[in-house]
């Protein structure tokens, strides 16, 4: 009689194994998707940064994709001219102001909703969450009687006041965020005589800065773009923002394509710059995402 046991393999063993090829074959089909995605997205980027620097000869006579021969800056400078220089300069201004109330009102609301204790801290919060349920056209005509009764419209507070405090998703984005963080890591810096304001300063927020980055990048490309506000805040071009005066200057010259592209690309470009400057932070924040 045998002394040998017999093998008894798991269920796991009996499972088929995808061979190298088909690995292979998933992973090219993967790659490839995600290669035309990325030249979808791109593609009307390049085709509007060519566009900008052609004259309107090359446009209309050659193929959309073709290179500039010569290249011209003429469009950006006529752009720059008829007011968009200024549309710049505002809703850059506009967007710093806007970022920065929103980053330091946030992260003071998001802490005490995520580590202090007070009577109706999460009904408050919840509450305050709920209103991001409320469409923002429904807003629209009670701020405009609101600023036109302080005699505020067409200032430059019209166009920050109504998004400079802190925001329901900001607030989210953070608490979710600073509950992750270790309580035994604050309790040690208030043994060591930090008080709340030390501690949210020189733990917290150097702890925080990959969501802080997103949290930034997400703020100046939603207000960089906003259109709909600041067309009714403001008429005429003291106080216009660079999505309004690209509306406009694309009704003034109609068809004269190369100028519109030159405006969108200006506008473009410092987002993309934006991107390059925060991608670091921006994937790490992805990342912890993912974990968490």
């Amino acid at each position: 009689m045998s002394t040998d046991t017999p093998y008894r393999g798991t269920a796991a063993d009996f499972v088929p194994r995808p061979r190298h090829a088909t690995v292979l074959l998933r992973g090219g089909i993967v790659y490839l998707l995600l290669v035309v995605g990325a030249l979808l997205t791109v593609a009307p980027l390049v085709l509007s940064a060519l566009t900008s620097i052609k004259t309107p000869e090359q446009f209309v006579t050659g193929s959309p994709l073709a290179l500039p021969n010569p290249v011209t800056g003429q469009n950006f400078d006529t752009v720059l001219h008829q007011g968009l220089g200024r549309a710049v300069l505002v809703t850059a201004l506009m967007t710093a102001f806007i970022t920065g109330g929103q980053l330091i009102t946030s992260i003071l609301a998001a802490y005490a909703f995520a580590r202090t204790e007070f009577p109706g801290r999460d009904v408050l919060f919840w509450i305050y969450l709920g209103t991001m349920m409320v469409p923002s056209m429904v807003t629209l005509i009670p701020l405009y009687l609101m600023f036109a009764k302080l005699g505020w419209l067409n200032t430059f507070w019209a166009l920050i006041l109504p998004f400079v405090f802190a925001s329901p998703y900001a607030i989210f984005l953070l608490r979710q965020y600073f509950r992750s963080i270790p309580s035994e890591l604050l309790g040690a810096a208030r043994l060591d005589g930090a008080n709340t304001l030390d501690i949210l300063v020189h733990v917290v927020v150097p702890m925080s800065r990959p969501i802080l980055a997103t949290l930034t990048l997400i703020t100046v490309v939603t207000q960089w773009n906003n259109f709909m506000w600041p067309l009714v805040a403001s008429s005429g071009r003291t106080w216009q923002v660079l999505t309004v005066s690209t509306a406009t200057l694309q009704t003034e010259y109609n068809a004269q394509w190369t100028l519109v592209m030159a405006a969108t690309t200006l506008a473009i470009v410092p987002l993309v710059l934006l991107f390059i400057v925060f991608q670091r932070q921006l994937l790490r924040s992805i990342a912890w995402t993912g974990l968490k």
